[in-house]
This record gives structure tokens, sequence and C-alpha cells, in this order.
């Protein structure tokens, strides 16, 4: 059984805090041991961070930083398949999603964010003084300081190098609170951090839950100097009122309650393969997925079979196996979420086309599993139309203009990500400029460019990261006024 330490100022330690269960979706079974933080070791890595500001890794130049940061990526897929395993365990996702996406994306962030941070700049400006001498202003792009990086489960190494990779390019240190469902990969880093001579107390991990443990003792600790978190919205809103003690910044990517807008005239075959991944892909456990279907209703009909095939060509079983296209969701907890809503779309009377219950898998009765469901029929106040579920399931509705397609969309608290099908170009870039989102793809669904602005409106976040954005958040400009 594995035991998940601590790693503050690039010693493994335990914490103070009551241990906990690590579970592997797949089967249920307890597989390790997480050595949970108290105060004293948050107090610690919090402390650890803020002296490694003013060691070598403050007085270090970007294109040293640069280089140890090419140096992670490089150590993250040396021991790729030590990665790959360790996110597998704690996630049950297939082999064949956390092999193309979620590793080889944990390495690329800290490539991209090296090249971004040897790019980025500032502005300058030359004023008129009454003297007739001038005057000249600059900016200076300096660390904001302690960074808290609060990650989420369902993309644990992707989403916590999201953060961690232009935090470290822009010279700041961290703490990462990873979630307490998905402790490996953070913990395996701070190996790698090691090896590859990223400076004592540069990068600290502390395990732990969220109120009255290592997460609120993070949040609200006076030394950190941001927050940046991903997960659902309830969470952020704490988060929030956390980081008002001392007016801390905060990068907030929440929930979503994701549309998606299919019109008659779409290529219908490759409407349904992208689809068929923003419905049910990682389980549903993506906060870009789509619970909602808005279909003209010309060709309602034959996108629901579509879909419903789809959801129905999922292959459940053994993650490591290549074959195997769909894991369990995380918890049980979560399982009996997801499946609540499930009897709630029962009980308000949908019509469930496919799915809408619990596969039996051979040899893995103990998992957490959930089928791939799609229902139609419920009206736009029923829960599951308006909840974030967090599962494999969607929603379709028909509708018969463009602006009624808009305006069920838009009518969600929620506002992160839509996806719009259509062949006229015309109305692609209407529907993008009057959907109420951070993030509208037309005629594809994940494509990212990792320069591009990343986050949500409404309910669904505050700032954007990637690319620049990200260096907006991580550092702090100085403006400098010399007098000629």
């Amino acid at each position: 059984m594995t035991r998940f330490l601590n790693f503050i100022d690039g010693e493994f330690v335990a914490g103070s805090g009551e241990a906990f269960a690590n579970h592997f979706p797949t089967t249920g079974e307890v597989i390790g041991e997480v050595s949970a933080a108290g105060r004293a070791e948050v107090d610690a890595a919090v402390g650890a961070a803020k002296a490694a500001l003013k060691g070598p890794w403050g007085r270090m130049s970007i294109p040293e930083r640069v280089a140890l940061l090419r140096k992670l990526a490089d150590g993250i897929n040396a021991r790729f398949d030590e990665f790959l395993a360790a996110e597998i365990r704690d996630t049950g996702k297939p082999r064949s999603i956390a092999s193309h996406i979620d590793i080889p994306r944990g390495a690329a962030n800290f490539n991209v964010f090296a090249d971004q941070i040897l790019t980025a700049s500032t502005e300058t400006f030359e004023m008129a003084t009454p003297d007739g001498a001038g005057a000249l202003n600059y900016a200076l792009r300096l660390p904001r300081g302690v960074i808290a990086v609060v990650c989420p489960w369902n993309l644990p190494l992707l989403l916590m190098t999201w953060k961690v990779a232009p935090a470290l390019a822009c010279g700041n240190t961290v703490v990462v609170k990873p979630s307490e469902e998905t402790p490996a990969t953070a913990t395996l880093l701070g190996e790698v951090m090691n090896a590859v001579g990223i400076p004592r107390g540069v990068y600290n991990v502390v395990h732990g839950m969220g109120p009255g443990a290592a997460g609120e003792f993070l949040t609200t600790h006076p030394d950190v100097d941001g927050i940046t978190f991903t997960g659902e919205t309830r969470t952020g809103e704490a988060i929030m009122r956390a980081a008002a003690g001392g007016i801390r910044p905060v990068s907030l990517e929440l929930g979503g309650k994701n549309a998606g807008i299919v019109f008659d005239d779409a290529d219908l075959e490759a409407t349904l393969e992208g689809l068929g991944r923003a419905c049910f892909a990682n389980t549903g456990q993506v906060c870009l997925g789509t619970e909602r279907l808005y279909v003209q209703r010309g060709i309602f009909d034959r996108f629901v079979e579509g879909l419903a095939a789809k959801a129905r060509s999922y292959r459940f079983g053994d993650p490591f196996d290549p074959a195997t296209t769909m894991g369990p969701v995380i918890s049980a907890e979560h399982r009996a979420k997801v499946l609540s809503y499930y009897d709630k779309a029962r009980a308000a009377g949908a019509t469930l086309i496919a799915g809408g219950g619990t596969p039996d898998v051979a040899g893995y009765a103990g998992g957490y599993w959930v089928e791939p469901t799609v229902w139609t029929g419920l009206s736009e106040d029923a829960a599951v139309v308006r909840d974030e579920i967090f599962g494999p399931c969607t929603h379709v509705t028909p509708f018969d203009t463009e602006d009624e397609a808009l305006a069920l969309a838009n009518d969600t608290p929620y506002g992160l990500a839509t996806s719009i099908w259509t062949t006229n170009l015309g109305r692609a870039h209407r529907t993008a400029k009057a959907i109420e989102v951070g993030i509208a793809w037309v005629n594809c669904w994940f494509l990212r460019d990792l320069r591009t602005p990343f986050g949500g409106s409404k309910a669904s976040g505050i700032g954007r990261e990637g690319g620049i954005h990200s260096m907006e958040f991580y550092t702090e400009l100085r403006n400098v006024c010399i007098k000629l």
C-alpha cells in the first residue's frame, strides 16, 4: 500500500492531520494512505515558499528558470509510465485517455510557459514634461510571491501543472493542495523537482480536505499572495471569502452547465463525433463537457439516434487495457450524486434514450461505474437541465430558430463553454459573439491552443489562464518613471 506524504522544503514529511484512504475507482479498493497536513505543515510549506523567494530561486535570471522548466518537462516524460500508472490508479480513467492527454499535457505545460516567459513584453511610454526634457515610463513584470494552487480531481496532473508552470515561469513559489481524491501525481512531481535541481521550497505539496483542514489553512494563510483554483462554484465562493482577508487576488475556473447548439446545416457525422466526446469523455468529468444540447428540429430525431449509438459504444473494464474506452467516476460519493440525477430525470418524466443506470462490468463490481446517458423531453426548469451533474449524461432539446437557440443556451447562471455546429459562416460568427461564455468552439470541441484565453464568465469563474493571460495573474506590474 502506497503512503502519500506531504512535500515541504524539498523533503517528504508526514502530516499532523488525520490520515485518510486513497481508493482505486475501478474496484473501490483502498490502495493507499494519504498523510494529511495539519496547520503546522501548512505553515511550514508557506514559510518554505516565502523563504525561497529570497534564495537562489529569487536571484535566477529568466533563461535560468526556463532551463529548469524544460528539465521538468523532460523529467516527467522520462518517468512517463510512472506518472501514467499513478494517474490511472487515482482516477480510474483509461490508459487510452491518460496516455494521450493527461501526462503529455502535464509535461507540455512547462515547455509552453517556458516559451511564453521568454517572449512576454511590457509597455514603454515617452511623455512630455514642462521643462521639455521629457520622461520615460516602463513596466517591470515581477513575481507575485507565494501562490496557493488548489487543484481538482478530474485532470490532476494536467490542471495542476497548468497553474504551477506559469507560476514558476514568472518566478513565484507555490504550495499545491491536490484534491483529496487524487494525491499521487502532485506528490510524484516533488521527486522530479528535486532531481532536476529546483531549489528547496519552490514547490511544496500539502494533502488534506478543504474546510477546517489543509485547504482552509492554506487559503486563509496571511503569507499567501495569490490563490488559483479550479473546481466547483461553491468552493470558489468560499475561496473568494478567504481571499478577502488580506485582499489577495484570485483566479477561479469554476463550474459549468455547458450547451451545444446544432443547426440543421451541420455536418451530422462530424457533429456526432465531436459531441459524443463532449458529452461522455472522461466519464463526463470535464469542466468543459456538454450536459445540454439544443438541436434544430429538422435533424433532431436523427441526431438523438446517432448520439445514443455513441453512448452505447463505450467499453468498460480494466483501465490499463488499451481497449477500454470509459472508466468509472471518481468516487462512491460522486457516483451517488450522478445517479441521484438519473433518478430525478426519471421522476420528472424524461424520455430515456440510452443508459440511465449502472453497467455490469465483469470482474469490477466494486467500481464506481455509471452508464453514458441521453435524455429528451424535459422542460428547461428541470434539475437535470439546470444543475451541473459532472457525469456522462446530456439532455437534448429541439429548437426552431437561431434566436431561440441562443436564448435557451444563455438561460443559465453559468458561462464556461459552448460548441456551435453549423456550415453557415455568418451564423457561426453571430452565435459565437452572442453566446455568454468564456470559450466558444465552432465545429469542434476541446481544441486548445494554450496561448489563448481560458476561463469562464458569470458563475463559471473570474480571470483567464493561458499564454500572456496567465502571466497577468502570476505577476505584479510595476511602473518605473525616469525623468530625463
